[in-house]
């Protein structure tokens, strides 16, 4: 079956799921262009590589980048096979040099690796053909520009947390803790007990 190369067009926002995005491809010799909704981290994974930000930390996407270089693998190839009742179905093609492997993945995950190993996306025509839609160009690069920002800035956000967490004394967490639990912010509140934790294993 022959394969259609894909290009990242960039992300918007779900127009039809609140706090999801839309990861637009296009195929590359073509005006088709493929939306695939997924969820926020995801989509900050990608913006992140996208447009060349550092993490502090590793996110867990890196952490397999660098897991799967020091064991000399790469993945070589990202492909789109399926799409079933909505669901796209999507796999890595990996190599150590000596034989290649395929890896049954997420598709959001897969491009989020495929950006960072630099390799290709493939799909199927009958995928395209089934949910490939034409858009206005125009359109599609102002809201891609807007949703890349804004996941960007979540992540920012998210690591600047972080290290306004780590100069809190033990004592000054658990009352922010408290407060963040009161108030329900709960995501806050994870973070605020991931620290803390963190401070018990050392």
């Amino acid at each position: 079956m022959k394969k259609i190369r894909l290009e990242i067009v960039g992300l918007s926002y779900s127009q039809t799921q609140s706090g999801a995005y839309a990861l637009v491809l296009g195929e590359s010799s073509g005006s088709r262009r493929l939306p695939i909704i997924i969820g926020g981290f995801e989509a900050q994974a990608i913006a992140i590589e996208l447009e060349k930000m550092s993490p502090s930390r590793p996110l867990t996407h890196d952490l397999f980048k660098a897991f799967a270089q020091t064991f000399d693998i790469t993945v070589t190839e990202v492909l789109i096979y399926n799409l079933v009742e909505g669901i796209f179905y999507a796999k890595l093609i990996c190599t150590d040099g000596t034989r290649d492997v395929e890896i049954d993945a997420r598709t959001s995950d897969a491009i989020a690796l495929a950006v960072r190993f630099n390799c290709e996306i493939f799909t199927y025509e009958f995928i395209l053909k089934n949910a490939g839609i034409v858009l206005d160009d125009d359109v599609e690069v102002g809201t891609t520009s807007e949703a890349v920002s804004s996941a960007t800035e979540e992540v920012s956000k998210s690591t600047s947390d972080a290290d306004e967490y780590k100069s809190k004394s033990s004592e000054e967490l658990k009352n922010m803790l408290q407060t963040a639990l009161d108030e329900e912010k709960y995501e806050m509140a994870s973070k605020i007990r991931d620290e803390l934790n963190q401070r018990k294993k050392s």
